[in-house]
């Protein structure tokens, strides 16, 4: 089902339609300061198939999206320095960091090798659903190789009744992807330059290498 989160009414039902949908182990849709994402429970395996194979994907890890920098402490080993100066400066937003998780969290996201891809979005509906749900497992909410969907009714397009709940919140104002930089070895990589550039990230970072062709 589709809701109207810019009416205050259908928001409140929508978020909560879509905190019980994750809990029950289904699949939702949500917007986010990039592009909408299709979402799931991260510790629920079944539901992280789900969503893979909505989206018609092996089985490549998705990201998971925090809502709270608290969160992160609990799904990694060891925090770089670096890791936590980037997440004061640039979360909640487009900043995607690669970190090593912890070995004793019980999921399955996929193939991992030990590394998992963390963000906290920077919109209010998508916050308010994932301190609620905890950590979710959320991809583009498209098909693969389809155009990534700037609305919940372009997702609804694509992904039909794979989705348990939709949340709508308008058009994506800046659908640009997030900076994605990989924290796990000496140095920070910058492996996708998006919303943030490499010069934003040196300011805070400053011997960030770039792997971007």
């Amino acid at each position: 089902m589709l809701y109207d989160c810019r009416s205050l009414a259908d928001r409140d039902r929508g978020i909560a339609a879509a905190i019980e949908a994750v809990k029950n182990g289904e699949l939702v849709v949500l917007p986010t300061d990039t592009v909408y994402g299709i979402g799931a429970d991260a510790f629920t395996p079944f539901a992280v198939k789900a969503l893979l194979d909505a989206k018609g994907q092996g089985r490549a890890a998705p990201p998971v999206l925090i809502g709270s920098r608290h969160t992160l402490d609990g799904l990694v080993f060891t925090l770089p320095r670096a890791a936590r100066d980037l997440v004061e400066a640039f979360w909640p937003g487009a900043l995607t960091i690669v970190v090593e998780h912890s070995p004793s969290l019980q999921w399955d996201l996929g193939e991992t090798n030990g590394a998992v891809a963390v963000r906290m979005p920077l919109h209010p509906v998508a916050l308010e659903v994932l301190r609620e749900t905890g950590p979710m497992a959320v991809s583009s909410a498209n098909k693969t190789g389809q155009p990534a969907a700037l609305t919940a009714e372009q997702a609804r397009d694509q992904l039909g009744y794979a989705v348990r709940s939709y949340l709508e919140a308008g058009p994506c104002p800046d659908p640009v992807p997030s900076t994605i930089v990989d924290l796990t070895g000496e140095v920070p990589q910058l492996l996708r330059e998006g919303a943030i550039s490499l010069t934003e990230l040196r300011d805070v970072v400053p011997d960030i290498e770039s792997r971007v062709a």
